[in-house]
């Protein structure tokens, strides 16, 4: 059965007023809170999702149920990221993660290949919105409704720099070089820092 909203049957327009109901070649039953963000792995063979329920998920188009179920945090995720690393990437060598970035002031980064928890990232005081791995996957930087913005060794599990703002933090987003951050704050200010380690 095709996805449904409000108005029946999800529709796709493509170039005019024809349409065509979307059928999907997956259907899979969801957490029973709001989802708030899914995300393809690097290959595209692995889908992420956060919700309202405090859980992160793994999901292989081979099966049913969800790979692996992640339960560490204690409020809302609201957004997660994949690592640019691992098998089919510019950074095969190393590992493939998952950041989930939570409402309880935290981020996790996890550990894909045996479903496990590498670090609870707690350096932020106020929920946090936005993540973002370096090109590298060496480090990772987190916006916060704090103000701050943070840049994490992924290695280490601890912050290497802070960036202090007037706004709290909605996006966090590295350039291709890994030299520059910009960050999008609540007082409709967009920022570019210069990075150096």
């Amino acid at each position: 059965m095709p996805p449904t909203g409000d108005r029946g049957p999800a529709r796709a327009f493509l170039n005019g007023p024809k349409s065509e109901v979307l059928r999907p070649a997956r259907a899979t039953i969801m957490p029973k809170s709001e989802v708030n963000a899914i995300k393809w792995d690097p290959t595209g063979s692995l889908l992420a999702s956060c919700s309202d329920d405090w859980t992160a998920k793994i999901w292989s188009m081979k099966q049913d149920k969800c790979v692996f179920d992640f339960k560490e945090h204690t409020k809302e995720i609201y957004t997660i990221r994949w690592s640019p690393t691992g098998p089919g990437t510019n950074n095969p060598n190393q590992q493939l993660l998952l950041a989930s970035a939570s409402f309880d002031s935290t981020i996790k980064l996890w550990e894909v290949e045996q479903g496990r928890l590498l670090y609870s990232l707690a350096g932020h005081r106020q929920p946090v919105y936005s993540v973002a791995f370096s090109p590298g996957g060496e480090y990772l930087a987190s916006g916060s409704l704090d103000q701050c913005l943070h840049i994490w060794s992924v290695k280490e599990g601890r912050i290497l720099k802070t960036y202090r703002g007037s706004g709290g933090i909605f996006e966090v987003c590295w350039n291709k070089e890994c030299s520059k951050i910009a960050a999008c704050f609540s007082n409709n200010t967009v920022c570019v820092m210069d990075f150096r380690m």
